[in-house]
């Protein structure tokens, strides 16, 4: 009878205060019972949207790509979680009905204000069904380049070989010329050789193929390409072009440019530079030179 007493006290106490704060009708015992389920319900929801979501890209990884798992698990996270949203707000006596006609009339209001995040969802998705590249590849950007971390729906992000990462809006992806540096197995490295207009182009072709076998780096097919560009100002102007796989290719470009240096040193093959001479004008006595003598 004692503790019936207190505990009859403590809740005339606790009604008698929220009566003060203007909270008696609002904070009835069915709200607070529907809140707390609503809580419950939500906590739960949520951390079994990231275990479903999670599953779903683990049994789908084998069948797409990482990118298209990566797709597939964080829209199946946003479509559960807003099954969630639906039953926390049922559970706070709202009803679906006219929560839909408010989401409804919310939606066109929201798709006026961000007409910029509509055009990178439709560009994402184009690019998403078109597939130029997938994550891990290397793209070419306005001349810079990075690794392909994820393609959302807004963006694509990348990471930089500074170890930076840039986000690209996928509607920019869509306006621009990107380059893929990894879409194919094997890449073209063109060399610009220049070689004095005396040397003997032969030769010169002779000693560059030689250089490719000598290099195991160099593909054998295709065959190396050797081209005359033209007659430069102060040099031949030569292509040699040899192909490597997408691994090798930066490995192959820092050693090759060694090697014919090292070649053409050997053989005597003279790499011009552009000269130039200092004119003072018709009227100018010449300038006069002196070799002065060297000292011990």
């Amino acid at each position: 009878m004692l503790l019936a007493g207190c505990s009859s006290r403590k809740g005339n106490r606790v009604n008698d205060l929220l009566a003060t704060l203007g909270l008696s009708q609002i904070l009835t015992p069915d709200r607070m019972l529907g809140l707390l389920r609503a809580v419950l319900v939500l906590a739960i929801g949520v951390a079994l949207s990231r275990i479903l979501s999670n599953g779903i890209a683990r049994a789908v990884r084998n069948r797409f790509s990482g990118q298209e798992a990566m797709l597939v698990r964080r829209l199946s996270y946003y479509a559960l979680l807003a099954l969630v949203m639906a039953a926390t707000l049922n559970q706070l006596g709202f009803k679906l009905g006219v929560l839909l006609g408010a989401a409804g009339v919310l939606s066109v209001a929201i798709g006026f204000a961000s007409q910029t995040s509509v055009s990178n969802i439709i560009s994402g998705v184009f690019l998403l069904a078109e597939r130029p590249f997938v994550v891990g590849d290397q793209l070419d950007i306005d001349g810079k380049i990075g690794e392909v971390l994820s393609v959302d729906l807004l963006s694509v992000k990348l990471r930089m070989f500074d170890n930076v990462m840039m986000r690209v809006p996928n509607e920019q992806l869509i306006k621009s010329t990107v380059l893929n540096r990894t879409r194919f197995p094997i890449r073209r490295l063109d060399i610009a050789v220049g070689v004095a207009y005396k040397e003997n182009t032969e030769k010169v072709r002779e000693l560059l193929l030689d250089v490719a076998s000598r290099n195991p780096l160099c593909l054998e097919d295709p065959q190396p390409l050797f081209i005359y560009k033209g007659y430069g100002e102060s040099a031949l102007e030569l292509q040699f072009s040899v192909w490597a796989t997408r691994e090798n290719f930066l490995p192959l470009r820092n050693v090759i440019h060694e090697e014919i240096k090292n070649a053409f040193d050997g053989h005597g093959i003279e790499i011009p530079f552009p000269h130039r001479t200092l004119y003072a004008g018709s009227v100018t006595e010449p300038f006069p030179v002196r070799v002065m003598p060297t000292t011990a």
